[in-house]
C-alpha cells in the first residue's frame, strides 16, 4: 500500500486544538458519559497516525510495519468515532419521550454490545487484511485485499444503521418527543439536527472508503482524501463539542451503565 503524501497536511494541527475544546466544554467526569473521553482519545489516535504518516512521507514509505500501524490506528480511531455517534443517538433516545419499537430488528440494532463487537470484528479483519496485503506472497495479498474490503463494507453497514436510527429518532423528536433538558440550550433543543449532520458526514466518509477500496491511487489523492475522509471526521468531532448535545450521566437510567 502506498502511503499518503502528508508533508503538506496541516490538518493534524486541528486535533490538539479540538482536544482543548473538549477539555473546556465537557462537564466533570463523574457527571458525564464516556463520549468526551472517547472523542478525545480519537483525536489523540489521529494525531499519532498523522505523525506516523509524516515519518512515512520522509522515508519514501519503505517501512511496512509503520504502514500497517498507521492503517490499524486509522481503523481503531474510526471505531471510537462511530461508536460514540451510535451510543449518543441511543442515549438521546433514552432521555426523550420516544418509545422504540418492540420488534426483534429494533431490539437487535439497539444492542450496544453487539454493535461494539461487530465494530471490533471489522477492525480485526481490516488489520489482518492490511498485514497480509503488505507481504510478498501474491496469494496472501489477494486474501488481504479481500479482508480489507470486507472490513470496509462492515463499517459501511454499521454507519448506515447509525443513519437509520438517527432518522427514526429525528422523526420522533420532530413530533414532540424530543430531549427535555432543563437549560433549553441549542445542543438540547436542536441536537437532533446535529446528530443528522454527524450521521451524514460519516456516511459520506464510509461511502468514499468503500468506493475506493480497490483503487488506492484515487483514495490517496489529497484532493479526494481531504474532503471525503479527513474533513467529515474533523467536522463530526467538532460538532460533538456543542454544549448539552450529550446527555448528562444523571439524566440517563442506571440500567444504561450496567
Amino acid at each position: 500500500m502506498r502511503p499518503f503524501d502528508l508533508q503538506k497536511r496541516p490538518l493534524v494541527l486541528l486535533y490538539p486544538n479540538q482536544n482543548l475544546r473538549f477539555l473546556y466544554f465537557k462537564p466533570s467526569l463523574p457527571s458525564s458519559t464516556f463520549h468526551f473521553p472517547s472523542t478525545s482519545l480519537f483525536c489523540l489516535i489521529r494525531m499519532a497516525s498523522f505523525i506516523i504518516r509524516a515519518i512515512l512521507a520522509g522515508s519514501a514509505g519503505n517501512d511496512v510495519n509503520l504502514i500497517i500501524g498507521d492503517q490499524v490506528l486509522f481503523s481503531i480511531g474510526f471505531f471510537g468515532l462511530l461508536y460514540s455517534a451510535y451510543t449518543l443517538v441511543l442515549d438521546r433516545e433514552l432521555v426523550s419521550d420516544y418509545t422504540p419499537s418492540a420488534g426483534i430488528v429494533s431490539r437487535i440494532i439497539r444492542r450496544r454490545r453487539l454493535y461494539r463487537l461487530t465494530l471490533l470484528v471489522a477492525v480485526v479483519i481490516g488489520s489482518v487484511g492490511i498485514s497480509e496485503a503488505n507481504t510478498n506472497d501474491p496469494s496472501a495479498v489477494s486474501v488481504g485485499q479481500g479482508l480489507h474490503q470486507a472490513s470496509t463494507i462492515i463499517f459501511l453497514v454499521l454507519v448506515v444503521l447509525l443513519a437509520y436510527q438517527t432518522l427514526i429518532l429525528a422523526k420522533a423528536e420532530l413530533r414532540g418527543g424530543g430531549y427535555k433538558h432543563a437549560k433549553g440550550s441549542f445542543g438540547a433543543k436542536f441536537g437532533i439536527y446535529v446528530l443528522l449532520v454527524i450521521a451524514l458526514l460519516l456516511v459520506v466518509r464510509e461511502v468514499f472508503a468503500v468506493a475506493t477500496t480497490n483503487d488506492l491511487a484515487t483514495a490517496n489523492k489529497e484532493h479526494f482524501w481531504y474532503p471525503f475522509v479527513a474533513l467529515p471526521e474533523i467536522l463530526a468531532v467538532m460538532l460533538y463539542s456543542i454544549p448539552d448535545l450529550v446527555p448528562m450521566r444523571s439524566e440517563l437510567p442506571k440500567s444504561r451503565f450496567c
